[in-house]
């Protein structure tokens, strides 16, 4: 698996401290990591970025991006309304294939959900996936909606015969309301593909070498973890009235 495609069920699901739990995992493995963010949306020239802050969690990584817009919207529209060339999924692919060449492992973090536009031709972060043969990581939320937007995602990806490696709870909540707990044992079913870790909330606020000490705790052992869907589910598993 040396590029593994991150994307999420929607925006503010977690997809940016999910992406430096499993680099982070996978340094602690002995892995050479690089982060691809194809396309960054909302910053400025000299801020910090999503693959900054993958590094700055993670630790030593290599962090790329291809293409940065001001305006905090779809990468398409972002490059659009300011005059910029946008990125497109061939790109997204050449780098990708190209960090694969020098590295154990490449993560490319998509922007929001699966299909949003990269270009004026409607590429997406699928297509760059589909361009790579690479598997996919779906980020999704814990609770209520989650199930909708999961499945749905998962549909797609398997339209385009693309493998989900599995999902990820991009926000663990420290106190699980009912949704949260019954969605332990809903999401596998919903996505076809395994539950691979819950990243509790508040993670990206840990200093990083805590950070880096808890992330394989937080990941299955596909992802380099040590983190146990089976107990974690008996865990979570609400009383039948």
């Amino acid at each position: 698996m040396p590029v593994l495609v991150v994307t999420g069920t929607g925006t503010e699901v977690g997809k940016t401290v999910t992406t430096a739990a499993v680099a982070a995992a996978a340094r602690a493995a002995g892995r050479s990591v690089a982060v691809l963010k194809p396309a960054q949306t909302g910053v400025g020239p000299d801020e910090r970025g999503d693959a900054a802050e993958v590094e700055r969690l993670a630790g030593p990584v290599t962090i790329a991006e291809l293409g940065r817009f001001p305006e905090p919207l779809a990468p398409g529209t972002a490059a659009r309304r300011a005059g910029m060339t946008p990125v497109r999924p061939q790109e997204v692919a050449e780098a990708a294939a190209k960090l694969a060449t020098e590295h154990d492992l490449v993560l490319v973090e998509g922007a929001g959900g699966l299909l949003v536009r990269f270009d004026e031709a409607g590429g997406t972060l699928a297509d760059a996936a589909v361009l790579l043969r690479a598997p996919v990581l779906l980020v999704a939320s814990a609770g209520l909606g989650t199930l909708n937007t999961t499945e749905l995602t998962a549909r797609e990806l398997r339209s385009r015969d693309l493998e989900l490696a599995g999902v990820v709870i991009g926000s663990w909540p420290g106190s699980p309301d009912l949704a949260s707990r019954c969605n332990v044992e809903d999401l596998p079913e919903c996505a076809g593909a395994p539950l691979l870790g819950a990243v509790p909330a508040g993670a990206a606020a840990l200093p990083p070498a805590a950070f880096r000490t808890a992330a394989p705790t937080w990941l299955a052992p596909r992802l380099d973890g040590t983190w146990d869907a089976e107990e974690f589910r008996a865990r979570q598993a609400p009383e039948v009235p």
